[in-house]
């Protein structure tokens, strides 16, 4: 019989990796307006081997510094440098084993194009509309870049998605009253 693990909740954090940590908070707070809560690190363990046991890497790994942000109604951000042996220093695509995006909601993505735009963001495409992928009338979604190169989306359904009709139960939104 297949058990879930009792008592789990829901998402709490998303935690990446970054080149620039600096770069990466002021994008975030800046651009994005997530909140930076406060930084932790470093750490490393020169002599022993707790990165190789609690994290599958090198035992020589470091993380110089790492932040936690929140972004809005979503979930936190545990964003990390590393420095490491044969560390693989570029973006995975949306194609490679471990590609990720990160998909925001937004009102209004005219607007919310616009302000990447005003902040020299390149965006991919421009807004596409999202009826035939998974929105309703009226749904769009664009991706960017940060300016490391990870991939990140603007979401927006403001009259649902199609699969929410005749359903009892919803998938999560930011929308969500009962969030």
């Amino acid at each position: 019989m297949n058990t879930p693990v009792s008592g789990m909740r829901g998402l709490e954090h998303i935690a990446f990796t970054v080149p620039d940590l600096e770069e990466a908070i002021r994008f975030f707070v800046d651009v994005l307006g997530c909140e930076h809560f406060y930084d932790i690190g470093p750490f490393e363990d020169p002599g022993g081997d707790w990165f190789r046991v609690n994290l599958g890497l090198d035992p020589r790994s470091r993380v110089p510094r790492a932040a936690l942000l929140r972004t809005g109604h979503g979930s936190n951000f545990e964003i990390f440098e590393y420095e490491a042996p044969e560390q693989v220093r570029r973006m995975p695509r949306m194609s490679d084993w471990g590609g990720v995006h990160l998909a925001f909601y937004v009102d209004d993505m005219r607007q919310a194009l616009a302000d990447l735009d005003r902040h020299g963001v390149r965006v991919l495409g421009g807004a596409k509309d999202g009826i035939g992928v998974e929105g309703g009338e009226g749904s769009s979604f664009a991706h960017f870049l940060s300016p490391w190169g990870m991939l990140l989306e603007f979401v927006s359904f403001p009259n649902g998605k199609q699969y929410m009709s005749g359903r009892d139960r919803l998938l999560w939104t930011p929308t969500d009253p009962s969030a």
